[in-house]
C-alpha cells in the first residue's frame, strides 16, 4: 500500500512549528528576564557608568531576539526585508555616531 503523504508532511510541520513554539517561550522568558534584572539595577541603585551601558547591551539583544524569534528573520525568503532593516540599524548608528562627535567636538 502507498504511503499516505498528506500525513506525513502533516506530522513535518507539527513537530516543526512545536519547536518554534518552545524556542519562542524560551526566548520570552530570557527577555522577561533581562527585563527583571534591568529594573532590578535601578532599583538597587548601582553606579550609573555601570547600568546604563548593561542595560542598552540588554535591550540590543531582546531587539534581536525579537527579530530572530517572533519576526521570523530567520526564515527563507526574508533576504530584502532584512537587508532593509540591517541598513536602516546602520544608518541610525551612524547618525547617532556623527551626532554625538559632533556635540563632543
Amino acid at each position: 500500500m502507498a504511503k499516505n503523504t498528506n500525513s506525513t508532511s502533516y506530522e513535518f510541520y507539527k513537530q516543526k512549528n512545536k519547536e518554534e513554539m518552545k524556542y519562542q517561550l524560551i526566548t520570552f522568558a530570557l527577555m522577561i528576564i533581562f527585563t527583571l534584572v534591568s529594573f532590578g539595577m535601578v532599583i538597587a541603585e548601582y553606579n550609573p557608568m555601570f547600568t546604563i551601558p548593561v542595560i542598552i547591551l540588554l535591550a540590543c539583544v531582546q531587539v534581536g531576539f525579537q527579530l530572530y524569534y517572533f519576526m521570523h528573520m530567520s526564515h527563507k525568503g526574508h533576504g530584502l526585508p532584512a537587508l532593509f532593516l540591517y541598513s536602516g540599524i546602520f544608518v541610525a548608528l551612524l547618525t547617532v555616531l556623527a551626532m554625538v562627535t559632533i556635540v563632543w567636538w
